[in-house]
């Protein structure tokens, strides 16, 4: 089904074949290097520094974007930036602080010249498909699944900061990043959808680690002959993966797409040349894919779905251990209750959003429930079209219909159920959904407050038979339906040419922004001090810790815009008393300032054996333990709200994704590593002391002795600042990004 080749190939006549040796020079023959060349401004030292075409942010991150760009300098949009609305939060019941947001990001548009993408419209990598996309563009956006390769777009999600280092005419740097190549053979089954592929991908690649940060190149017999929108719901899946991005051969079929949405002149066929060196490779053969599972708690976590409607029992219990280990006595799950006669029966189906909103999955899921019902019980059904649109040719083609016949629910084009804001299951709830993520809260439950719900991610396909089994799990290879008939597809713009503001070009300088009272500028952030303290705030020992975890969505992205007021609510749904401990630390450094010396300070003090004298060269702040920190979104406010809150770093063995290494980075924390094996025995409370820190990160150093204060005795310990680059260090030295850039135009 997926095999996995950690050896360099080459394409010889379009055919993979085994490389003798490393040939770097060969990855210039590949698509990604073809259009990374095109977009890097070389500057000798070895690292790419690129430039985008376009740049795109949704609600939850836009009003962050702006005002820190605005703090470092900014005046106008240099290239096109979309600011979609596809997180309205529909949260903020009784104030007026989500829409305020949405007038500021309008405000924002007309002064700086951007376009502006109303509530409901379009969820922003829908958007971005049909409006942005054209073969060899990059695009550059703020949430994680900005992934575009199907339309022969690179597509990278990152953090805010990296939205600010382009609209201040920066660059995006990073190492030449490797490339695999994924080659695709063979045809689905039907039943299987593209849901299925990129699970049994995710399972494949994301626990060893194999994609990490590399560009996945999908090419083969096979590309030609998938639907463009099961080339994108595979393609936009590879977040999942721990990739960098994602490119895929071109043809006919993306010609036809790009000509329909009005951009033919965009199509250019894409394809490696030959002799184009790959640094390993995937083979997926279609033909033997089938209907796939990801239990909670995340999209690797990939099992058949035979095996689990055989026997779901084993697995159930599995994922109630998981729970157990992660929230101990806070919350549980207990889905074993839900195996009735030996049938798992499930509370809710899901198709939503970026990855299963598209047309041809709610296209199928209407054929496989024609003339059935979902049921008067539990269970319930719910879609939501990717944009007005996609919904519009629903309508016409008698799909809507259909399916509301059957006792589905139609919403609106919004993000809600992949973020916590939209069909919250009940708690103990069993929702599968053709979502992008299932981790833990993700579904909007709080384990905090002893509310947890479980997701299990399944194709479309595999939603719409178990909802026509009322319920119990089912697998689409099970059920007999006959296929929808192809359909000319259409795309009638209008509604955006009567709704969208199209600014780009039209900067309005003298145009005032408008602030809600909710909307707050960031607070004063401090240079790195020549030694720092760090108490130690949260420790995380879980084998990963999530974006999700460290700051939480749902109801929380109602103070998207308010940096104080969102921070506290970082890892509130996974450790309550993070909050209160680093704004101890917070007050330790006030007292400090002050030229006072509390009794906990002289403590520390005295185990390090230093003079009260030595607290003139440091700074106080908090720091977070983790394993491995920062899958998942790509949102910056995981490493902004510990800043505002005083946090310094982060210490781990590794980063789960580049995107949160980067946003530590942007936002002034330092992003520590233990070498592999290395323990760390500190616990909440403890001190973690860093002598001469400006100096060494001054002179690139990548090894800092340190000491752990922990019980009142102190430990060496070694931390490690690995491949960071001239302008990071910069960053770090100034305290972060905003006061880099603002010191620049002040000169």
């Amino acid at each position: 089904m997926i095999k996995l080749q950690n050896k360099g190939v080459t394409l010889q006549g379009g055919v993979p074949t085994p490389a003798e040796a490393v040939f770097p020079a060969g990855r210039d023959k590949t698509m990604a290097y073809q259009i990374l060349r095109r977009h890097d401004r070389p500057c000798g030292d070895g690292s790419m520094h690129l430039t985008f075409d376009s740049l795109i942010s949704h609600d939850i991150t836009y009003v962050g974007v702006i005002q820190t760009a605005k703090a470092s300098g900014m005046t106008e949009f240099p290239v096109p930036y979309v600011l979609t609305n596809c997180h309205n939060s529909l949260c903020a019941v009784g104030g007026t602080i989500n829409e305020d947001d949405h007038v500021f990001g309008l405000s924002a548009a007309v002064k700086y010249g951007g376009d502006y993408v109303p509530a409901n419209q379009a969820v922003i990598h829908q958007y971005a498909r049909e409006m942005m996309s054209g073969c060899g563009r990059m695009i550059l956006g703020s949430d994680s699944h900005t992934r575009y390769g199907a339309l022969g777009t690179m597509g990278i999600g990152e953090g805010g900061p990296e939205i600010v280092k382009q609209l201040l005419r920066n660059t995006y740097d990073i190492a030449a990043p490797e490339v695999i190549l994924v080659w695709l053979t063979g045809q689905p089954p039907q039943g299987v959808g593209p849901h299925d592929v990129a699970i049994a991908l995710c399972g494949a690649v994301y626990k060893n680690g194999f994609v990490k940060n590399k560009v996945l190149e999908f090419a083969g017999p096979a590309v030609s002959q998938l639907p463009m929108d099961y080339r994108i719901g595979i393609d936009v899946m590879t977040t999942e993966t721990a990739c960098l991005s994602s490119i895929w051969e071109t043809d006919d079929a993306v010609a036809e797409y790009l000509a329909i949405h009005g951009r033919p002149e965009t199509f250019t066929a894409l394809h490696p040349q030959d002799g184009a060196y790959y640094d390993g490779m995937i083979t997926i053969d279609l033909s033997r894919m089938e209907p796939m599972a990801a239990l909670p708690f995340h999209p690797s976590e990939a099992v058949t779905l035979r095996e689990l409607i055989h026997d779901p029992g084993d697995h159930l219990r599995e994922v109630e251990k998981r729970a157990e280990a992660q929230f101990g006595g806070k919350a549980g799950l207990h889905l074993t209750d839900k195996l009735v006669n030996g049938k798992l029966m499930v509370d809710q189906g899901i198709i939503a959003g970026c990855a299963g909103g598209m047309y041809d999955n709610i296209a199928e899921a209407a054929a496989i429930l024609n003339g059935h019902d979902t049921g008067s019980g539990y269970f319930s059904l719910s879609v939501y079209p990717p944009s007005v649109p996609v919904n519009l040719e629903l309508m016409e083609n008698g799909v809507q219909q259909s399916l509301l016949t059957s006792g589905a629910l139609f919403k609106p084009c919004f993000c809600g159920p992949c973020f916590g804001a939209g069909d919250v299951p009940a708690n103990n709830g069993l929702s599968i959904r053709h979502t992008t993520r299932n981790f833990p809260n993700r579904e909007g439950s709080k384990p905090s407050d002893g509310q947890l719900a479980g997701v299990i991610l399944m194709d479309a396909r595999s939603i719409a038979a178990t909802a026509r089994n009322h319920g119990v799990l089912t697998s689409a290879a099970d059920v007999d339906y006959t296929p929808p008939a192809p359909v000319q597809r259409r795309f009638d713009r209008k509604v955006y040419d009567r709704r969208v503001y199209f600014g780009f070009g039209h900067a309005r300088p003298d145009a005032a922004l408008k602030y809600g009272p909710n909307i707050a500028e960031w607070p004063a952030i401090p240079a790195l001090a020549d030694d720092l303290l760090m108490q130690v705030a949260s420790v995380l020992r879980d084998e990963v810790t999530t974006t999700d975890e460290l700051i939480p969505s749902g109801e929380t992205s109602s103070y998207r815009s308010n940096p104080l007021k969102l921070a506290e609510f970082a890892l509130s749904r996974r450790d309550p008393d993070y909050v209160p401990r680093a704004k101890a630390a917070q007050a330790l450094e006030v007292s400090r300032a002050a030229g006072a010396v509390p009794p906990a300070l002289a403590e520390v003090l005295k185990s390090l054996n230093l003079p009260e004298s030595a607290l003139a060269r440091m700074h106080i702040g908090s720091v977070i333990f983790a394993n491995k920190p920062g899958d998942g979104s790509a949102r910056e406010q995981a490493a902004s709200c510990q800043r505002v809150l005083g946090g310094c770093a982060n210490i781990c063995y590794e980063f789960a994704t580049k995107r949160y290494r980067s946003n530590c980075v942007n936002w002034g924390m330092l992003p520590f590593t233990l070498a592999e094996g290395a323990a760390f025995d500190g616990d909440a409370g403890d001190f973690v002391y860093v002598p001469d820190v400006r100096e060494k990160l001054a002179r690139g150093d990548e090894e800092f002795p340190a000491v752990l204060v922990h019980g009142g005795k102190a430990q060496p310990i070694t931390l490690y600042l690995k491949n960071t680059n001239a302008e990071e260090r910069e960053l770090l030295l100034t305290g972060c990004l905003m006061n880099h850039y603002a010191a620049q135009n002040r000169r």
